[in-house]
């Protein structure tokens, strides 16, 4: 019966880990990244880069990846992109949000909102930075590194299969936020309205140029997330009494895992009933930062 037990657990571990993480080692995401898939596994960011990888990479035409990018910008810092994609359709930039939940937002307001279910038909509201604003960002320090301004370029906020998009509105026509379930039919629906814009000699010339942007050493990845750290101190002084009277409100991300801070109140200890910002990605992470 042992023996029979130990077969069984042996077929498991290899069915469920060992398995998939073949392959996952033979994917381009792997590839590039060099992520074990340990810690792809138990990271929510990093899943969710992988799985808008997975979800894209039997998208037709000739096509090339890049993750997590890190692009200069003007004041010598960087701004790090999720996923970007070269088609010969034009370049698509990917944001990804794997939360669970509901989501409501527009696409001019700075904050968008996760409800999340508590029990006993009460919820939680966190806030968060509008994704739209955040991939904005990102699209103008990509466009002018590549410094064309004949180059198309597509904005997609990608959000998990396990949340909801309540009420999302948009305005410009320029952005799109779907569910990664819709993220296949929603790109070839753009690749079939604009056609072939960029020959495979030029992708592979815009990869060739992108490419080393993703191989940083872990010096530049510290002093990027020193960058964030320092923003986040200089955020968290400048809100500070606006955070006071607005509870549940997100102003930066976490220092330590690239979470979104949000505000909420302590429920116990010696400073219980108090205000503080604290990590989305709690448990995992406890990163908090006390307010006044």
């Amino acid at each position: 019966m042992a023996i029979f037990l130990l077969i069984v657990i042996a077929f498991l571990v290899i069915a469920i880990y060992v398995v998939p993480k073949k392959r996952y080692e033979k994917t381009e995401y792997y590839q590039q990244t060099q992520n074990p898939y340990s810690s792809v596994l138990f990271n929510k960011g990093r899943l969710g880069e992988f799985y808008t990888y997975k979800y894209l990479k039997s998208l037709a035409g000739y096509k090339r990846y890049l993750f997590n990018l890190y692009v200069p910008k003007n004041n010598g810092e960087t701004t790090e992109l999720d996923v970007v994609l070269l088609h010969e359709s034009g370049i698509y930039i990917f944001e990804s949000k794997n939360y669970s939940g509901w989501i409501f937002g527009t696409e001019s307001q700075p904050y968008w909102t996760q409800t999340l279910p508590t029990g006993r038909g009460k919820s939680q509201k966190n806030q968060f930075y509008n994704p739209i604003l955040q991939n904005k960002g990102h699209l103008k320090w990509l466009q002018t590194f590549l410094s064309d301004d004949n180059l198309p370029f597509y904005s997609y906020i990608v959000f998990s299969d396990r949340c909801e998009l309540k009420n999302i509105t948009l305005s410009s026509g320029k952005h799109y936020v779907v569910n990664r379930y819709n993220l296949f039919s929603a790109v070839q629906q753009n690749i079939a309205k604009a056609g072939i814009q960029l020959s495979a000699e030029k992708i592979d010339e815009l990869f060739e140029k992108l490419y080393p942007l993703t191989q940083i050493n872990e010096a530049e990845k510290i002093i990027h997330i020193r960058n964030i750290q320092q923003r986040t101190q200089n955020n968290f002084a400048q809100n500070i009494s606006a955070a006071a009277a607005a509870p549940n409100v997100e102003k930066t991300l976490c220092p330590r895992c690239g979470g979104q801070l949000v505000m909420r109140i302590a429920s116990k200890g010696e400073r219980q009933g108090k205000k503080f910002l604290g990590c989305s990605n709690y448990p995992r992470c406890r990163y908090i930062e006390n307010l006044p």
